[in-house]
């Protein structure tokens, strides 16, 4: 939920107590860019200009005179006209609203109002200028995602430097610092490292004990002797932040190996148990067609509506735990697996690392993700590059015809024909027990299903 208001989209943006947020403002940042519809526009390049009104809290940096408790203008500066000089689109509308999206990485901004001006546009008649002017703040995203750098944009300074090192998680992965988007500049100084304790050596010198319990990961790239203190660091970005307040997120499930309704119970029940997870709304179960890989039995899926006041990362660590509960091993890309428990969003948070992206990016594709979730959540929204109304993305989704039907009472009682016999074949279903998938905005005349990359509901970017 919003943590302010606004007025109409054109007044100040409103705090939780309803005063108006302070405001930095840019005007006439310019940069010659490829965007628009003509051949020329692509080729010859012409002047856009950004407005950026952004509005935050400056108090905190007020009273202290830190620079970190505010915005870096400058570096603000320098990320709009990399929009505006980057990846040519058709539309200013897209031009703005990956400023916004840009924008919004910093946590300290609630809301931001851009307007992108294209004076040279390819009009038949005198005019002055023609512009595009959006709001977006953390209730509503922007429909695009944030500007980062190319290797070839990347500062010589910065590519000199050596790569943070690898951090060993609690959950024997790795991850290294990004906020919240690879390879860009954060509009805030970065958060300090924190020092983790020193590893404890092994017994007998065969090498450290990582004190954070993590697998096949160590402080030294070799052997270490008794007498040695290995040092590390655990690097965290904003997905390691706790919020301040319960957060809405939604949650994907799927299995399609072995007693898959029983296992995707036993994960509501399980997710609902964790600490600092409130499960409070269930999806019909969806029976789906696999797409892609090896042949397979059909996937069940549900969606799970929960509120949390675990950081990102630390509900993914959790939704791992439970499918490594579930004997999840990821052995063969789209293939069968026990259990799958993925983020679809998380909040209003828009970040992309190298473990975990949010908004997940292929959400809006995904037919056993969004007709369950609008069976909950008619109205909803999903934010984000590709996002939109959920029931809408839901009947457009290229594997919608994968849906085989939808069972309400799945947590309670046995699903009929919920376990295959054969690979991909749909058996029948008892009338009482299902739903039709969600509603179709119109007749539908959208073609033939596209192939579908991932046929299971994996959210989790990070390699399988």
């Amino acid at each position: 939920m919003s943590s302010y208001t606004q007025e109409g989209g054109d007044g100040p943006a409103l705090d939780a107590t309803g005063h108006p947020l302070d405001r930095i403002r840019l005007t006439g940042i310019s940069a010659t860019g490829y965007h628009g519809v003509f051949d020329h526009e692509r080729r010859d390049g012409q002047t856009f200009v950004a407005d950026v009104v952004v509005h935050l809290d400056t108090r905190r940096a007020a009273a202290s005179d830190d620079l970190t408790r505010t915005l870096d203008y400058g570096t603000l500066a320098e990320h709009v006209a990399a929009v505006l000089a980057g990846e040519p689109v058709d539309l200013i509308e897209t031009v703005a609203e990956r400023v916004a999206a840009t924008v919004l990485v910093s946590p300290l901004v609630q809301a931001v109002d851009v307007t992108v001006h294209k004076p040279q546009a390819p009009i038949s008649v005198p005019f002055a200028d023609v512009s595009v002017t959006v709001r977006r703040d953390r209730g509503k995203l922007p429909a695009a995602e944030p500007w980062r750098p190319t290797p070839a944009e990347v500062p010589v300074e910065a590519a000199a430097e050596p790569a943070p090192a690898p951090v060993a998680t609690p959950t024997g992965g790795q991850h290294t610092a990004v906020l919240p988007v690879v390879g860009a500049v954060p509009l805030v100084p970065p958060v300090p490292a924190v020092p983790l304790p020193a590893l404890t050596p092994a017994p007998g010198g065969a090498g450290p004990t990582d004190t954070l319990g993590a697998a096949g990961t160590s402080g030294t790239a070799g052997t270490t002797s008794a007498d040695e203190v290995v040092e590390a660091e655990l690097v965290w970005d904003a997905l390691d932040q706790a919020p301040t307040e319960p957060v809405e997120v939604v949650l994907a499930l799927g299995s399609n190996l072995g007693l898959a309704q029983e296992t995707l119970r036993d994960a509501v029940t399980e997710l609902a148990s964790a600490a600092g997870v409130e499960v409070t709304d269930v999806s019909p179960l969806a029976r789906t067609a696999p797409v892609g890989g090896p042949e397979q039995p059909d996937f069940l899926n549900a969606v799970v509506i929960a509120r949390t006041t675990l950081s990102a990362r630390d509900l993914l660590r959790t939704t791992q735990r439970i499918e490594a509960d579930h004997g999840r091993e990821r052995l063969e890309r789209w293939g069968p697996r026990t259990l799958d428990i993925d983020i679809v969003l998380y909040g209003s948070t828009l970040a992309v690392t190298d473990d975990l992206e949010l908004p997940h990016p292929r959400a809006h594709q995904r037919a056993f993700v969004l007709q369950p979730w609008a069976q909950l959540r008619p109205d909803a929204q999903l934010p984000g590059l590709g996002g939109g109304p959920v029931a809408v993305l839901a009947a457009t989704a290229p594997d919608r015809e994968g849906i085989r039907w939808m069972a309400l009472d799945w947590l309670t009682a046995p699903v009929s024909s919920a376990h295959p016999e054969q690979p991909g074949q749909a058996e029948p279903f008892a009338a009482d027990e299902s739903i039709d998938p969600a509603p179709q905005a119109g007749p539908g005349p959208y073609g033939d299903p596209a192939p579908y990359p991932d046929p299971a509901p994996h959210v989790d970017p990070a390699p399988r």
